[in-house]
């Protein structure tokens, strides 16, 4: 089931980037209330398999892939829409790039990104990578960024809500969840290249938990 949720989260969010594309106003008002939905899922498919106890080492993979499906291609979209730098998608695809290769071959040793068998070595980059408080702080911030760039699609539109996009407080704290997003992902990616050197010189890490 969980996995199901994550396809389904997926296809919605296609979904959602076709409206954007559309450029008109009334299509990008569904796609920004569509947007909150996409990444609100992201946290029902780990609740529906902790209440069905059918969590697994294969669903939690899968439940990262399909992060990362929806966090680059947002990211690129709205680089190509020109609303974003085209550094930041650059950026958080190199990062999606090492950190998923190095959680491959900690994997390959019977290890996980989170969980009891986690990669982590030490209880201050586990609260970095695995602990709610960051994961939530990390998804809220995101959250916030793709929900406010795609509001600032409605610029183009000549919609009367563009005013609480373009100025004001609502602009700077978009703004700063964009930029803040951006630094806690690269804070929470550093852990994950430390904690995986051993496996990446052919060794397995001693946990000092």
């Amino acid at each position: 089931m969980a996995n199901l949720i994550t396809l389904g989260r997926l296809v919605l969010f296609f979904g959602t980037l076709g409206l954007i594309y559309t450029r008109q106003a009334t299509a990008i008002q569904v796609a920004t209330v569509l947007m909150i939905v996409v990444i609100v899922s992201d946290a029902l498919d780990g609740w529906v398999a902790r209440r069905r106890g059918s969590t697994s080492d294969f669903g939690s993979v899968v439940d990262i892939a399909g992060d990362r499906v929806v966090e680059q291609c947002a990211w690129v979209v709205f680089a190509h829409l020109a609303l974003i730098g085209i550094w930041i998608p650059l950026l958080v695809i190199t990062r999606g790039i090492l950190v998923d290769t190095l959680r491959a071959l900690a994997f390959r040793d019977g290890h996980t990104a989170f969980g009891p068998q986690t990669m982590a070595r030490s209880p201050l980059t586990e609260w970095l990578t695995a602990s709610r408080t960051m994961r939530a702080l990390y998804g809220i911030a995101k959250a916030a960024a793709f929900v406010f760039l795609t509001g600032l699609v409605t610029t183009d539109t000549g919609a009367a809500a563009v005013g609480v996009f373009t100025s004001g407080p609502l602009w700077w704290f978009g703004w700063l969840c964009v930029y803040g997003s951006i630094v806690l992902m690269l804070v929470r990616g550093v852990p994950v290249i430390i904690d995986a050197w051993g496996y990446v010189a052919g060794e397995q890490p001693a946990q000092t938990r």
